[in-house]
């Protein structure tokens, strides 16, 4: 079983949420393999799911742990569900799981942003306990997504420790694992829709919706699609397992004014239903055409966000509460998009974003692909130092089939949002060696393959990535960049000066690309909400709404710039370091989603554009 469909119930299809509190075990002594954890977990301890593992704890073993997390539940599982499939579907499992069903392993799956299922129909005990064990593991290496590493801390003399692993990521976020979204047990029908894709036409005040139906099972049958309208009324039909609908008035999905159709897909067989599937989709094109973004054929400017699943206690752990309080602050403040940084987001955000009538940005977890100083890290690419080559060398092969994987697995999964309008491949890589370009050249060759909406990809440039040291910037639909002037090249005093360079980069990419937009997918500083001072300065509410004044000012002279998107919406959580104080302040807002100084200059702004 590979169906990314989100979990739904209807008529033939049956969903038991699993989220509560589930037994935990750590695996601090690397044991849990040879002593049959598998098998059940010895353990009184129990955790929440979903949610990140790393903040519930006051020691920091637990916090900073390095290795697999065993979890184990139980299930009853109806006896009336056996002419079904029975599966098990993790939402998310970060970065790795192993999956053992009843002490047999039913699945395993690398990457921990996208859903994966467990069939476990030949192993159900019905109507008895049936044992689900998922071991999984938050380290990172150079072939994993996100990049990063594993290293071994020496311990005092006389410690009980054997070892501590500490986990070295490649990226500036804390690295919450565990089982971060949803589980549910599924049960379906022998004969089931498997995928349903669309891509969108427009055809005067109508629309060509062109659609595909993936059935899963040997039997043979009829495929049906209806289309119904908000108010419930239908207002399209077709039969077969592809085939055009056409939809005439079309009610179009726009940005800040959405309107979503209910497409209705039904199996049968001799007038009997087999299937159902239903999805809400919106109606829109997407398009790059010189030096604009166009929305159903209108050029559309991006205002908003870089963003990060992330909040008090839970960490990476699927928060509704918090999604809600983040789509209504952004409505305030008058923006219109986010990029999924740095990694898929949980699915309830972009059915959320569907609904609003947000744009984004949708980002593969390729974070870390850069060889950097941790000077050079945190003071930019100002100061002179150069990275070296990342993609060379033996674990390039294995990073190559998880980042294809994980490509085809994002597509897959978030092809029929409306919300999505392109695809990130990258977060801020390496691109000047030959390898690199090979590297890109596959990864975008493939993003353009696989998505049915051909929307545009990107990739999100740092400052080494320049008009006079540019590489695999080629391969882009349109331009993502990443650019802290005022903060790490030449802030404080010198923010006149940063200005000046910022503007010379912008002259220079203007005679590069000049037909090819560009959005700033990040630009910000660290602001403490506390901290003002007259004169400003870093660090200070003055200083940052003083940078982002200068930034605006920048922006509003180029005409291919089509989009600004701060770094960040809210203070985030990072590892430990002399450059963070517990976390990355460069939030318009706080971690607890209360406003700084900035966020009323960009409510001003937004709300004027």
């Amino acid at each position: 079983m590979e169906s990314m469909l989100y979990p739904k119930m209807t008529a033939t299809r049956r969903v038991v949420s699993l989220d509560g509190m589930w037994k935990v075990k750590f695996d601090f002594e690397e044991e849990g393999a040879a002593k049959g954890w598998k098998d059940g977990l010895e353990s009184d301890d129990l955790i929440p799911v979903p949610a990140s593992f790393n903040d519930f704890y006051t020691d920091k073993k637990y916090r900073e742990f390095a290795g697999d997390i065993w979890y184990e539940t139980e299930v009853v599982i109806p006896e009336e569900w056996k002419d079904k499939e029975v599966a098990l579907r993790f939402a998310a499992a970060t970065h790795r799981a192993v999956v053992y069903f009843n002490g047999a392993e039913v699945a395993s799956h690398e990457g921990g942003f996208v859903p994966f299922l467990a069939d476990v129909t030949e192993r159900v005990r019905w109507n008895e306990k049936n044992r689900i064990v998922v071991k999984v593991n938050n380290e990172l290496s150079k072939s994993s997504l996100p990049n990063g590493s594993v290293i071994e801390i020496p311990q005092p003399e006389g410690s009980d420790a054997r070892k501590v692993k500490m986990i070295r990521p490649g990226f500036d976020f804390f690295n919450y694992a565990g089982l971060q979204r949803p589980v549910r047990l599924l049960a379906l029908p022998k004969t089931s829709i498997d995928d349903f894709t669309v891509v969108h036409e427009l055809d005067g005040e109508g629309a060509r919706v062109s659609y595909q139906v993936a059935i899963r099972g040997s039997e043979k049958v009829e495929t049906k699609v209806l289309v119904y309208d908000e108010a419930g009324k239908q207002v399209a039909e077709a039969n077969g397992a592809e085939g055009v609908l056409s939809i005439n008035p079309v009610r179009l999905w726009n940005v800040r004014d959405a309107y979503l159709y209910r497409f209705v897909i039904r199996l049968e067989q001799d007038g009997q239903l087999i299937d159902e599937y239903e999805e809400e989709i919106g109606i829109r094109t997407i398009e790059i055409k010189g030096i604009d973004i166009l929305l159903n054929g209108k050029p559309v400017y991006l205002k908003g966000f870089g963003k990060h699943e992330d909040s008090d206690i839970v960490g990476r752990g699927y928060a509704p509460g918090v999604i809600k309080r983040d789509f209504e602050l952004m409505k305030w403040i008058g923006a219109n998009s986010f990029r999924t940084s740095h990694y898929p987001y949980s699915e309830e955000i972009y059915q959320m974003a569907d609904r609003e009538g947000f744009l984004v940005i949708d980002e593969v977890a390729a974070v870390g692909f850069l060889h950097f100083s941790s000077m050079a890290m945190f003071m930019g690419a100002g100061t002179g130092i150069k990275p070296t080559s990342f993609f060379e060398g033996p674990e390039i092969e294995p990073l190559r089939k998880n980042h294809l994987a994980a490509v085809r697995e994002l597509i897959q999964r978030d092809k029929n949002h409306a919300c999505v309008i392109a695809w990130s491949l990258f977060n801020e890589p390496e691109t000047f060696s030959e390898a690199a370009s090979r590297y890109f050249r596959e990864i975008f060759e493939a993003a353009r393959e696989l998505d049915p909406q051909k929307r545009p990809r990107t990739f999100a440039m740092e400052k080494s990535c320049s008009p006079e040291n540019v590489g695999c910037h080629q391969y882009c639909d349109f331009l993502t960049m990443n650019r802290y002037y005022g903060w790490y090249i030449k802030g404080g005093y010198e923010i006149a000066a940063a200005e000046v360079e910022f503007r010379q980069e912008m002259d220079a990419w203007g005679a590069l690309t000049p037909q090819r937009p560009m959005v700033f997918t990040e630009y910000g500083t660290d602001t403490y909400p506390s901290e003002h001072k007259l004169p400003s300065v870093m660090w200070s509410q003055e200083y940052q709404v003083e940078m982002l004044e200068m930034c605006s000012r920048v922006f509003d002279s180029y005409e291919f710039v089509k989009g600004e998107q701060i770094w960040n919406f809210a203070d985030f959580q990072t590892v430990e370091g002399t450059g963070r104080v517990n976390g990355n302040k460069k939030g318009v807002f706080t971690r607890q989603r209360q406003p700084k100084e900035s966020a009323f200059f960009l409510k001003k702004r937004w709300e004027e554009l």
